[in-house]
């Protein structure tokens, strides 16, 4: 059996879904509640490979919400990935994806320490970050997309806002190792890291966002984007790929800029329709076939058997790896989401 960790964009988000789900004593709480709610089993999940073979998995809801990581409520985060990482194990769950957030929060505050969890001691080979799964996705989108739009790659600028994290650095060594991008620009905060790469991809020009926009043909966005930042759109070329996989999506709700193509990314399509409910809420367009790249990692390794943690650790994510979930996530039907 795999699981999901997941959680919701926000408290309004939270309080909406509480009722639709059934749950009326969390619809009305504000944000104290959410800090003490205990992780909940809430979908029951069903999906069937084009091979033929069905796997079944449960959706864990974390009860996070990121209000705790802006208001400074960071045990009270931890807390619930712990948790939710503590039920889902519980409940005899073969391998769980972490989702959004949970897998920054793992890793940025070194849960790997915290190994147990009142009387459950965490077998951290029974997770992932799906991270893997997710940058070949980017890849993919980078790859066809372009083509859609009649951008050579041979001929492009490609920019990676958020270059040094764990899904942007995957990416950058995906691009210069299995294409022939002409330009790389690598954007992140940490001056260091950004060293280290170029350093390990021997290319790459380090840039800030202002200057790197307005040279870039694709835009491919995996950093978090903070509260009052602003960022001047219209200086993008046209046409321009903009592949936003950050969580929540919202550069389309930002951009509306003629010769501007915003792309969902890290996203998948399943060939089959996926027996489950938990994608309404997350107000998927094809919710019965679209999901997260991250999530399903955790299946494509229920189909495989592989249960290990395949996603661990920042930046140990190898293209070699990256092209043995790529071959699985074909096997079993799913494919990057390609509609602007």
């Amino acid at each position: 059996m795999f699981g999901l960790i997941g959680h919701l964009t926000s408290l309004e988000h939270a309080q909406a879904v509480a009722k639709e789900l059934g749950y009326p004593e969390y619809a009305d709480q504000g944000l104290d509640f959410w800090c003490s709610a205990p992780p909940q089993i809430v979908d029951t999940i069903k999906v069937t490979s084009i091979t033929g073979q069905v796997i079944e998995g449960r959706y864990v809801e974390s009860c996070f919400l990121p209000e705790m990581l802006a208001n400074r409520r960071i045990k009270a985060a931890i807390r619930k990935i712990l948790n939710a990482m503590a039920h889902a194990q519980k409940y005899g769950i073969n391998i769980t994806a972490l989702g959004g957030f949970s897998s920054i929060i793992f890793e940025e505050f070194k849960l790997h320490e915290s190994k147990q969890v009142r009387n459950i001691k965490l077998e951290f080979d029974r997770f992932t970050t799906g991270n893997t799964h997710t940058a070949y996705i980017l890849c993919r989108q980078v790859e066809q997309a372009s083509q859609k739009l009649g951008i050579e790659l041979s001929k492009a600028t490609v920019a990676v806002c958020g270059a040094t994290g764990d899904i942007g650095s995957a990416v950058c060594r995906w691009l210069d190792a299995r294409t022939d991008v002409a330009e790389l620009l690598l954007i992140a905060r940490n001056q260091e890291r950004l060293q280290a790469l170029q350093d390990e991809l021997g290319r790459g020009k380090i840039m800030g966002l202002e200057e790197a926009l307005p040279q870039a043909d694709i835009v491919v966005w995996v950093a978090s984007m903070p509260k009052g930042i602003e960022i001047d759109f219209s200086v993008l070329k046209e046409p321009c790929l903009l592949i936003d996989g950050g969580y929540p999506k919202n550069m389309g709700n930002q951009i509306q800029h003629p010769g501007v193509y915003v792309l969902n990314g890290g996203i998948v399509e399943h060939s089959l329709d996926i027996d489950w409910k938990i994608m309404q809420i997350v107000n998927m367009q094809v919710p019965g076939r679209q999901l997260f790249a991250c999530f399903a990692e955790s299946m494509l390794l229920e189909f495989e058997k592989w249960y290990t943690n395949f996603s661990w650790g920042r930046n140990q994510i190898t293209v070699e790896n990256m092209d043995k979930i790529g071959q699985i996530s074909v096997k079993h039907g799913f494919r990057p989401l390609l509609s602007f």
